[in-house]
């Protein structure tokens, strides 16, 4: 979903004869995203949540739970759907995928902190007290321009830096190392 300057805000949608209120405040989003990653939780189990933290409706219709996750993901969230290819004997196809498009350069839960302290010097946002204000698409484009002297905005070019003829590539490997995005848990400074 792009943002358009001479849209509405969205604040509900429609499935058959349904209408359905929506809170796409970025926090809720972000929730979320931290619901998708629970491992101990079924796939429908993550879209009952999800659909009623979004909706405040708790949905008990398995099929129009299916039917309201799948619009949410699909008009509002921007979550790709995996398409697996299948060789002549059924077996999954390998999947190539394109380093410098997939490379992930931030990650909302351990980049919380420079992300806050980033909107709070760039905008006088306070991400803290913008939380069920500030929409997930003001949150994304604010993000998307935050200016260069911001610290996520930094750690963003640290990470994204490849290394080329000359230069320092010590001091900058340090950094990337500094501000790399590690797996859960660990502390990364």
């Amino acid at each position: 979903m792009s943002m358009k300057l001479n849209d509405a805000l969205i604040t509900n949608f429609s499935i058959a004869d349904n209408e359905y209120d929506i809170d796409l405040s970025f926090n809720k989003v972000l929730d979320v995203f931290e619901i998708l990653k629970e491992e101990e939780m079924t796939h429908l189990e993550q879209a009952q949540l999800i659909v009623h933290l979004l909706t405040g409706q708790e949905l008990y219709d398995i099929k129009e739970v299916v039917d309201c996750w799948i619009y949410i993901k699909e008009h509002f969230l921007e979550i790709e759907k995996e398409t697996v290819q299948y060789d002549l004997l059924g077996n999954p196809m390998p999947t190539a995928k394109d380093e410098e498009e997939h490379e992930k350069l931030i990650d909302f839960e351990q980049d919380a902190e420079y992300i806050y302290a980033s909107f709070l010097q760039a905008y006088g946002i306070n991400l803290l007290k913008s939380q069920n204000k500030l929409t997930w698409t003001e949150f994304k484009a604010l993000l998307n321009a935050l200016p260069d002297n911001t610290i996520m905005q930094q750690i963003i070019e640290i990470r994204a830096w490849k290394p080329e003829y000359g230069g320092d590539k010590n001091k900058m490997r340090k950094l990337q190392a500094k501000y790399s995005l590690g797996k859960e848990g660990e502390d990364n400074g």
